[in-house]
């Protein structure tokens, strides 16, 4: 991939965003202050001769409590870049650490468990069930996660509903 398909970051602080820098950016916060870091990640698709890189040694590190959007144009690795930092795909070289835990150290089942405890994705076409409401769907994810005690779900999907500011869609089903 040219450097000019490169996704880009776009870093947002309060209501002040700095111009997008490439997502292989060499100028890394303190390694204490990061919260994700990835080292020299690339990730090919296809055989070596007729394959696509979509990411090519990237380095990246954003802080703790930083914000960032990542943007770029169609194909340009943004989708690749998301599924290895939530640990839905790895890289073939390289490391993607989040916190204190290296994505790659970790089996499959592992790496299952550790999504459901650390990992909020809300994918592109959603997943979600069209038979039950936002908030059973809700409510089923936290099942299955198994983290949130039972008696305080209910509460739990109340408030990350509000968190939203989609308190009163709960009982919609999804379109």
């Amino acid at each position: 991939m040219s450097d000019s398909a490169a996704p880009m970051l776009q870093r947002v602080r309060g209501a002040v965003s700095s111009p997008p820098e490439p997502a292989n950016n060499r100028q890394a916060p303190m390694a204490s202050d990061s919260l994700i870091r990835l080292r020299n990640v690339s990730r090919r698709y296809g055989e070596a001769a007729a394959g696509c890189t979509a990411l090519d040694r990237v380095d990246l590190d954003i802080a703790r409590g930083e914000s960032v959007a990542i943007v770029g144009r169609s194909g340009s690795g943004k989708t690749t870049l998301v599924n290895l930092l939530a640990g839905l795909d790895r890289p073939d070289d390289g490391s993607v650490h989040m916190g204190e835990v290296e994505l790659g150290t970790l089996s499959t089942a592992q790496l299952a468990r550790w999504r459901g405890r650390e990992v909020g994705i809300v994918f592109q076409f959603f997943q979600l069930l069209p038979s039950l409401t936002v908030h059973e769907n809700i409510l089923l994810a936290m099942d299955f996660a198994g983290v949130v005690p039972r008696a305080q779900r209910r509460a739990r999907a109340d408030a990350l509903l509000e968190r939203l500011d989609i308190a009163g869609e709960g009982a919609r089903l999804p379109q």
